[in-house]
């Protein structure tokens, strides 16, 4: 190497920081919703499928079943999910309120996401799908 950084290396720094962006904005659009981005994607997850058991939900948003509990208690407490019990497992449900909260912080998300990558007309998009995807594969190879 001459002193100059890789292009590899380059991508990923940009990767992390436009992630970083990105992820305060959806921090920010979630507070309107009165909700952190962890109790967003348990919302999300937890409505897509409902029926899932806790167990289901922490391998979905690989986090640990205790995390997800934590998440769940407060997401009960708040009257947006229940709790039902099936056979040894709990199975995750919203209440009504939840959906309505799940749906508008939802669509919100996908406005916001979509006025992030506008600069990208639609075949850019799917080229960095692609590409992402490809890396993604790269990585799941190696581990």
């Amino acid at each position: 190497m001459t002193g100059l950084i890789d292009p590899a290396t380059v991508a990923w720094l940009r990767l992390a920081r436009i992630y970083h962006r990105i992820d305060q904005r959806s921090a920010d659009t979630m507070k309107g919703f009165g909700l952190s981005v962890s109790r967003f994607d348990v919302l999300n997850h937890a409505g897509t499928p409902e029926g899932r058991t806790q167990q289901e939900l922490a391998a979905a948003l690989l986090v640990t079943k205790g995390n997800v509990t934590q998440l769940l208690d407060g997401l009960e407490q708040d009257g947006l999910i229940e709790r039902r019990r099936d056979g040894r497992a709990k199975r995750i449900f919203l209440t009504d309120r939840g959906r309505d909260l799940r749906q508008n912080a939802v669509t919100a998300q996908e406005v916001a996401i979509a006025e992030d990558f506008a600069v990208l007309d639609p075949d850019e998009q799917r080229q960095l799908v692609t590409l992402l995807r490809k890396v993604e594969r790269r990585l799941a190879d190696r581990s």
